[in-house]
C-alpha cells in the first residue's frame, strides 16, 4: 500500500493540452537576479540551472539553454509545451518556458533537498536503507511512466544520480526528462561522443 501511494499516477492530458503563459527574458532576468552566481545551482551539458524567486513570491529552478550549441531550434517552443503537460508525481515539473532570440530557458519546480549525487557522495549526508528503496521506486515509477505512460514515450538519455532530485520530503524525482528530444540526432551524439558516455 505504501509503494502505491507513493506511485499514483496523474493523468496525461493525451487530447488537449494545457495552456501554458509563457514567461518574458525581463521576468527571468529579474527571478535570477541577472543570472548572479549566488543563484547558480549548477551547469549541464546543455546549460545553466539557476534559483529564481518571481514577484509573487514563487521560488523555482530556471534552465538556461547554451544557444552555442544551436539545440534551441525552431521547435524548442512545441517541445516544451508538450513538457509542460507531462505529470507524474516523480518527474520535476515543467512549469513554463521562455523562448526568444536571446534566451532559451525552461521553469521548472525547486528542489530544495537537491540531487541524489550529493546525498551519496558527501559525508554530511545519510540515507538509510528504506530512504534508498523508496527513491529507487520513485525512479523505475518514474521512468515507467515516461516509457508507457504517456502517448509519445520519452527515452531519458541521461539517467544519472545528479538528474534525481530530492523534494523538501524527500521523494524523488527524475529532472531532464525530456532535454534530450528537445536537440536533433547530430547534437544528442555529438554530446555523448564528447560525454564518452552512452
Amino acid at each position: 500500500m505504501r509503494c502505491h501511494n507513493r506511485n499514483t499516477l496523474l493523468p496525461a492530458q493525451s487530447t488537449s493540452l494545457i495552456t501554458i503563459k509563457r514567461i518574458s527574458y525581463y521576468e527571468v532576468l529579474n527571478a535570477t537576479n541577472k543570472f548572479d552566481e549566488e543563484n547558480l545551482i549548477g551547469i549541464g551539458n546543455f546549460g545553466s540551472v539557476y534559483r529564481g524567486i518571481f514577484l509573487d513570491g514563487m521560488i523555482v529552478a530556471i534552465k538556461v539553454f547554451n544557444l552555442d550549441l544551436e539545440g534551441a531550434n525552431k521547435s524548442f517552443d512545441t517541445k516544451c509545451h508538450i513538457l509542460c503537460n507531462i505529470r507524474h508525481r516523480n518527474l520535476v515539473k515543467v512549469i513554463t518556458s521562455c523562448s526568444n532570440l536571446d534566451l532559451k530557458a525552461l521553469v521548472l519546480e525547486y528542489m530544495p533537498n537537491g540531487n541524489l549525487n550529493k546525498w551519496l557522495s558527501s559525508s554530511n549526508y545519510f540515507l538509510n536503507i528504506v530512504q534508498r528503496l523508496e527513491i529507487m521506486i520513485d525512479v523505475t515509477s518514474a521512468l515507467e511512466y515516461l516509457h508507457h505512460g504517456y502517448p509519445s514515450p520519452i527515452v531519458h538519455c541521461d539517467l544519472k544520480p545528479s538528474n534525481i532530485l530530492m523534494d523538501e520530503d524527500m521523494v524523488a524525482h527524475v529532472a531532464d526528462f525530456g532535454i534530450a528530444k528537445l536537440f536533433t540526432e547530430d547534437q544528442r551524439i555529438s554530446l555523448t561522443k564528447m560525454l564518452g558516455t552512452i
